[in-house]
């Protein structure tokens, strides 16, 4: 028995709506569940899983397809996700409050001196309007929201600069704001170097090396991904710059960032030569794509040891004979460090991210040879909740890898901290056993994560070492035994 329906005029949260997939496809009876906005990519998943609608469909529809073994498993499912749609969380246990609906009257409310900081997180098409309120108000702004046009954030970030205010963002996924984590962000120790981060993978990635090596950080004030690309020109990079050159707090200050724009890289370059606390970078490209060797870099600086990082070895296995590597990444800027590490040692590698323009891997995720993919690049992302949150993309790709009969050496990022999945590991391990009992397929997994965090990094890393993976803390160090694997060096 199957039911697939389209609802207009409704809109939830893609994390909510996996979390009531998950939960209805538990019940007795179901065998499939989809309860997702009808983007493109959904109702790809849709179709896939036999559950495609008939009628014509738009993406601000909600699509709920249902699989179920009769007729009253199927109405008890369609009844759970009726119920768990109309939940509604109340801040309050008065029925008469009536929340604010927008950022201006909630901040026209908040008053105070104007030190609130706002973040915005709805649909891409509204956030403009939000945070144009928030910095006219005085408050700083961390737009969580993606597909932002970048003249939109063009224009807020000129606004922010003129009011004396800091837009971080769009698709700002990582922040930490004096001792405050937002979004995805890792527990560490507070200490004396800030991050600028146009890259929020990146910034997790060094900010736990650092707690590892007993040195914490003062604030990490992500910028967005377009923020040192030419149409945005850097403008919330230098006024970042200049905040944390301001902090009494800050020593130290690390740029963290995929590969920037050339003039972009320039003038920021000189901006940070003049202000009194040093910077140094951390920025990709092919002359230097290792953000572990920055961090060692800074360590040095600082007249600190560098520490053995922390790595579970994996079981024994040979360099496989014509083997390729797959890379299945939740973080661009991993992806990207993969890429620059690997590409000098293996030649191309095709990606929906790809280091060249005709290496786009464009929509075939299952093409053969060597390929990196970032399943959290925006077009992988429409109405979908983040893959640190929702595995289901890159799980069903493992699966793939492992049935192609392909001869491979899998590369992934597992990154844990607020945000993310309580237990990466419970989702991944039976995943790995499976591929590798069907294909014997080598697995290397790059763990970015503290001891602090909800999910523990030595946890995690044991479980999925005692699935047969070979861990590293460093994403630089994972990709380097991935190479060995294959018979490659970097």
């Amino acid at each position: 028995m199957r039911s697939v329906a389209l609802r207009s005029g409704v809109y939830a949260d893609s994390v909510k709506l996996m979390q009531v997939s998950r939960d209805v496809a538990a019940a007795d009876g179901v065998s499939a569940v989809l309860v997702a906005m009808a983007t493109p990519l959904n109702l790809e998943l849709a179709a896939n899983m036999g559950l495609a609608p008939e009628e014509p469909t738009s993406p601000e529809q909600l699509l709920i397809a249902i699989r179920a073994d009769d007729d009253d498993a199927l109405a008890g499912a369609l009844a759970a996700v009726d119920a768990a749609l109309a939940a509604r969380e109340r801040s309050t246990g008065s029925a008469q409050a009536i929340p604010q609906r927008t950022i201006g009257a909630g901040l026209d409310e908040l008053g105070g001196d104007g030190s609130a900081l706002a973040i915005i997180s709805v649909p891409g098409q509204y956030a403009v309007a939000e945070a144009a309120d928030a910095i006219a108000a005085g408050r700083s702004v961390l737009v969580f929201s993606d597909g932002v046009p970048v003249e939109h954030e063009v224009a807020l970030k000129r606004a922010a600069h003129e009011a004396g205010v800091l837009v971080m963002g769009p698709d700002c996924g990582t922040a930490i704001v004096a001792g405050v984590a937002l979004g995805f962000a890792n527990v560490v120790r507070p200490g004396p170097v800030g991050l600028v981060a146009a890259s929020g993978t990146g910034a997790q990635q060094i900010s736990c090396l650092l707690d590892m090596a007993g040195v914490g950080v003062s604030h990490v004030l992500g910028v967005g991904g377009r923020d040192l690309k030419e149409e945005v020109g850097g403008l919330a990079t230098l006024d970042a710059l200049a905040a944390l050159d301001a902090d009494e707090a800050t020593e130290r200050i690390l740029l963290v960032s995929k590969p920037p724009a050339p003039s972009v890289a320039q003038a920021v370059e000189q901006f940070g030569n003049g202000l009194s606390v040093p910077v140094r970078s951390a920025v990709l490209s092919l002359e230097t794509p290792d953000l572990t060797a920055a961090v060692e870099g800074l360590l040095t600086d600082m007249g600190l040891d560098v520490p053995v990082w922390p790595s579970r070895p994996g079981p024994a296995e040979a360099v496989v004979p014509g083997a390729v590597l797959k890379g299945l990444y939740s973080g661009g800027t991993l992806a990207d460090e993969t890429m620059l590490l690997a590409a000098p040692a293996l030649g191309d590698i095709r990606s929906n991210t790809p280091l060249r323009p005709e290496l786009d891997l464009g929509t075939d995720l299952s093409a053969t040879g060597h390929v990196v993919i970032d399943f959290g690049d925006d077009a992988l992302t429409v109405g979908r909740a983040h893959p640190m949150i929702d595995p289901t993309l890159r799980l069903e790709a493992l699966a793939n890898v492992a049935a192609s009969g392909e001869p491979a050496v899998l590369l992934m990022d597992v990154v844990l901290g607020y945000g993310a999945d309580p237990d990466p590991a419970g989702a991944l391990v039976p995943a790995l056993t499976a591929a590798r009992a069907q294909a014997s397929l080598p697995v290397v997994i790059a763990l970015v994560g503290t001891e602090g965090d909800p999910q523990g990094w030595s946890r995690q890393a044991d479980a999925l070492a005692a699935a047969g993976a070979a861990v590293f803390a460093s994403n630089a160090a994972a990709t380097r035994y991935a190479l060995d694997l294959l018979g490659a060096s970097s």
